[in-house]
C-alpha cells in the first residue's frame, strides 16, 4: 500500500450510529473510510472498493461476519480484519482469530481503543513496504516513521495518523517558511477536500498536544498568525 494514498477502511456494521460514529472519527484521523450495513454488502464492496483493512461486526442481517471473514480471506487471504462485536466469550474471539482475523475489539468500546487497535494491525500487515515518500525524516528532535505511523522522541513513541503524518513531512519539507493553511490542508487531506481552516487548527491543536514538549509553547509546529504554520529548524533545534 502506498504510504500517502489514504489506507481505505470498510466498516461492516448493522448499527447505523457505531457505522456513521466510527466512519466520522477515522476520516478525522486521515484515514478513507466506508461503510457497509451487513456481511452481503461488505463483500460486494470489497470487491469494488479494494479496502487496505475490514472492520467486521459478528451479528449482522442477511450474513454474519464471520461468514464475511470466510469470503474475505478466501479471496484475499493477506487482507487485515478486526472484528468488533458484543459477542465477548472466549469461544467467540477463538473462532475469529480461526478465520484469520487479526484482532478482536468487544463492545462497548472505545473509540480511540479502535483507532489503536487499527494503526497496530496496520503497522503489523504493512510493515517494510516502502517508497521514497515513506522513508523516516527528521523535524525538530522527533524522528518520524511513516510505515510505523510513528513518531520517537528519545525512547519515547508517538503514535501517529497518516494525516499526522503528511502535516509534518509538508513543514519540513519547507523549513523556516510560513506555509498556507490551504497548502497544507491540500496536501494533508488532498485536493478533494475543500480547505477548512478551522478543520486543520483543531488537528493541528490535538497533533501538538501528542508531539510537543510544552504544547502552549510548542517549538515544532509554530503559529504564524494570518498566514498558517511554520516549522523552524533553529527554534526546535
Amino acid at each position: 500500500m502506498p504510504e500517502y494514498q489514504r489506507m481505505k477502511i470498510l466498516i461492516a456494521e448493522d448499527d447505523r450510529l457505531t457505522r456513521d460514529g466510527l466512519i466520522e472519527f477515522l476520516e478525522s484521523e486521515g484515514y478513507e473510510a466506508i461503510g457497509a450495513a451487513d456481511g452481503v454488502e461488505a463483500v460486494n464492496i470489497f470487491r469494488t472498493a479494494s479496502p487496505d483493512l475490514v472492520c467486521l461486526d459478528i451479528m449482522m442481517p442477511n450474513q454474519s461476519g464471520y461468514e464475511a471473514c470466510r469470503i474475505l480471506k478466501a479471496e484475499s487471504p493477506a487482507l487485515p480484519i478486526i472484528f468488533i462485536s458484543a459477542k465477548a466469550e472466549e469461544v467467540d474471539r477463538l473462532v475469529g482469530f480461526d478465520l484469520g482475523a487479526d484482532d478482536f475489539i468487544v463492545k462497548p468500546f472505545s473509540i480511540r481503543e479502535v483507532l489503536a487497535r487499527v494503526r497496530a494491525v496496520a503497522r503489523r500487515c504493512y510493515a517494510g513496504q516502502t517508497e521514497d515518500s515513506s522513508e523516516e525524516f527528521q523535524i525538530g528532535d522527533l524522528l518520524v516513521s511513516p510505515n510505523q505511523l510513528r513518531a520517537k522522541r528519545a525512547d519515547r513513541i508517538i503514535e501517529l495518523s497518516p494525516r499526522d503524518v503528511r502535516i509534518l513531512q509538508f513543514l519540513s519539507r519547507h523549513p523556516g517558511k510560513a506555509m498556507e493553511r490551504n497548502a497544507i490542508f491540500r496536501f494533508a487531506w488532498g485536493e478533494s477536500h475543500f480547505p477548512n481552516s478551522r478543520t486543520l487548527d483543531q488537528h493541528i491543536s490535538q497533533l501538538r498536544k501528542r508531539i510537543e514538549v510544552d504544547p502552549k509553547e510548542p517549538k515544532i509546529i509554530l503559529t504564524v498568525h494570518g498566514v498558517g504554520y511554520r516549522f523552524d529548524s533553529e527554534c526546535s533545534s
